[in-house]
């Protein structure tokens, strides 16, 4: 009931989620992302243990298919289960449990994964995976114009309702988390509030952004 991608910049080690869904609060439920550790949905039968548990695994040093292999195999839900991850170095793995709701599936990449279950077709994630490797610049550009294609292409196939963007940079608060809920064009949406917040991230605002008080302390 779900489209999503997780995806690592391999220039600035940027991380993030983009993903919508016919269900309000995808953007509070599925995806997590943690600065210099990595990035995760769990969709369908979502689990957000799943998706944490992948990011202490992460943290301890595994790689994105190791902490996907344990935690799958720690789950008696997984046949229901969608999970995707890419960690810090730009691997990825992914798992679409047997029991999904067709059509369902996810295909991974070179510093993402795309991943769906309830959906028109395979297309939608053909779609977000052509167009991610196809663009360049900004993660988060990136990642939304990912969202829009799966979109366009069919998306889920139930409905529109929610979407969600969450970007973590190089600080430890994320330098994007928007959500759309209840919308009845929720990818429109995000693009809309995402160029509205965009400046404040990148433009000279930014240089007023908080920074650690312990960067340069031992």
């Amino acid at each position: 009931m779900t489209f999503s991608i997780v995806a690592r910049d391999p220039d600035t080690g940027h991380l993030g989620v983009a993903i919508s869904t016919a269900v309000p609060n995808v953007g509070g439920r599925c995806p997590y992302a943690a600065t210099g550790v990595g990035a995760v949905s769990s969709q369908a039968s979502s689990n957000p243990y799943l998706a944490l548990y992948s990011i202490q695994l992460l943290e301890r040093g595994a790689t994105a298919q190791d902490a996907l292999d344990k935690v799958v195999s720690w789950d008696p839900g997984r046949a229901n289960r969608q999970l995707h991850i890419v960690d810090a170095t730009g691997g990825s793995a992914a798992h679409t449990g047997d029991e999904n709701v067709d059509w369902c599936g996810h295909r991974t990449g070179d510093g993402f994964s795309v991943a769906g279950n309830m959906l028109v077709g395979q297309e939608t994630i053909d779609a977000m995976a052509e167009r991610f490797i196809a663009s360049t610049g900004l993660l988060s550009d990136r990642l939304v114009a990912a969202l829009e294609a799966g979109q366009a292409a069919g998306g889920d196939k139930r409905g529109r309702v929610s979407a969600a963007l969450l970007v973590m940079g190089d600080q430890d608060y994320s330098m994007f988390r928007l959500q759309v809920d209840e919308h009845p064009d929720p990818v429109a949406e995000l693009r809309r509030i995402y160029e509205i917040q965009k400046p404040r991230v990148f433009g000279p605002d930014a240089r007023s952004m908080p920074r650690s008080i312990m960067e340069g302390h031992p």
